[in-house]
């Protein structure tokens, strides 16, 4: 098949070079010239991993390729998916649909044969109609432009495998739909044919079902989060309390891991965002549950600056203090709404000197907050500290020897945010340890 994708960036790169990888003949399309011209020469302009390989693959086998031109990108197929990024509203909870709109906006007057729409951006649910009406009012095709919704379901650093091998297919139409049912079928072939499964609904459903997935996912991680203040304070351990909850099938010990909480561009955006569609819609009370959700996931990065005002004292002003992680989570550069960051933040803010090191995020942490110190070698990075963070778990911090770092510190103490360092090794080599959800 023929297709394009509409918004280049973590979502839309990914999925254009997995369909091209299920070998279909792809166009992306991006306003962003210069991410264009990245995307052109086989690299992703952000890190992903496995991406970079697709991309150049199927460039250099004519599979693939990107441009700016919305004109081109209607010529050039009947299958138009929509990834652009739907952020939230500065001061709100809600969904930032400009970019989305935009692109409808710009697509429709291009489309003057039957075509598909199918939109893979996180919205509110409502949304679809919306997308209708605009090319019902722009499109020469008028009616024969029909909507899909295709939600994604993404981890970042795990992307493309969820792509192509996805846990399910969620395509949603407006009722009538066998043409655009036919078409989505067709395109997703491979995979249906491996036994996912494909759940055909309205378009509301789909609309509500990323958000909801995540909502319940920040949901999880929120409750073994609130659990591990309980075990701090009753001297329990979360870690173990998670495996004996994990083990029961109705709850599962996979996304339930204690630490210090969940951030990234997904979860707490759907999460604010499907607490203010619920609002909208007069479903405040249901939601009450996520506000909790939400609480709780604050806390545990101010759970981290009492620890280590606890370890240094309440004043921290002259306190030099190094963070392992920038990332928001492990195998990505991505550092949007980072608890590392923020807590390394707000440490700087109370007068320490904060130094990060991090495998892939440096250069994205410094742009954003260059008042703060790096060194890309962790090992540097500990160099006369007063105290230790580990805030995002790379696989290359749990593998440092802990005794080749006590004696280059001021003071051997560490904070394992994220409980994956082996506490008993790092106790022997002389570090006073300190774990959320453990004594």
């Amino acid at each position: 098949m023929k297709m394009t994708v509409i918004g280049c960036g973590y979502l839309g790169a990914t999925h254009a070079a997995c369909m091209a990888e299920l070998g279909h003949e792809v166009l992306g399309m991006d306003s962003d010239i210069d991410k264009v011209h990245t995307l052109n020469t086989g690299k992703a302009p952000f890190f992903e991993r496995d991406l970079d390989d697709l991309l150049t693959k199927h460039i250099e086998d004519g599979r693939l390729r990107f441009t700016g031109s919305y004109q081109e990108a209607a010529a050039f197929a009947d299958l138009h998916f929509i990834g652009v990024g739907t952020p939230q509203q500065p001061g709100t909870g809600a969904y930032d649909l400009t970019h989305l709109f935009d692109a409808v906006t710009k697509l429709a007057p291009c489309l003057t044969r039957p075509a598909v729409v199918a939109v893979k951006s996180t919205v509110p649910v409502g949304t679809a109609p919306l997308v209708a009406e605009l090319l019902r009012e722009h499109a020469p095709a008028g009616s024969d432009a029909d909507v899909a919704w295709n939600p994604e379901f993404l981890r970042e650093s795990f992307a493309v495998e969820d792509t192509l091998r996805p846990d399910r297919l969620v395509l949603g139409f407006d009722g009538k739909h066998s043409w655009a049912e036919a078409l989505l079928r067709q395109c997703y072939a491979k995979i249906i044919e491996a036994g996912v499964p494909t759940i055909v609904t309205d378009w509301a459903t789909a609309e509500l079902a990323k958000g909801a997935a995540n909502s319940f996912l920040a949901t999880k991680i929120s409750f073994i989060n609130a659990m591990a203040e309980v075990c701090e304070k009753s001297g329990a351990n979360v870690a173990e309390l998670a495996d004996i909850l994990g083990h029961d099938i109705r709850i599962g010990r996979r996304g339930m891991r204690p630490g210090l909480g969940f951030g990234g561009g997904c979860l707490p955006k759907d999460l604010a965002g499907f607490i203010t569609r619920a609002d909208e819609l007069g479903a405040d009370e249901a939601a009450g549950i996520l506000r909790e959700a939400a609480a709780v996931n604050a806390r545990r990065r101010q759970r981290v600056i009492d620890i280590a005002r606890e370890e240094l004292g309440t004043d921290l002003r002259g306190k030099r203090i190094t963070v392992w992680g920038a990332a928001f989570k492990p195998e990505t550069d991505d550092i949007r709404d980072s608890p590392a960051l923020a807590v390394a933040q707000a440490l700087h803010d109370l007068g320490a000197t904060v130094t990060i090191t991090d495998p892939k995020a440096l250069d994205n942490a410094r742009k954003l907050h260059p008042e703060l110190d790096y060194v890309e070698d962790p090992i540097a990075a500990v160099e006369d500290a007063d105290l230790l963070l580990h805030l995002t778990e790379w696989h290359q911090f749990t593998h440092i020897d802990p005794k080749r770092l006590a004696t280059r510190t001021n003071s051997p103490k560490v904070v394992d945010a994220r409980g994956t360092l082996n506490t008993d090794q790092w106790r022997e080599a002389g570090w006073i340890t300190r774990t959320l959800g453990r004594v």
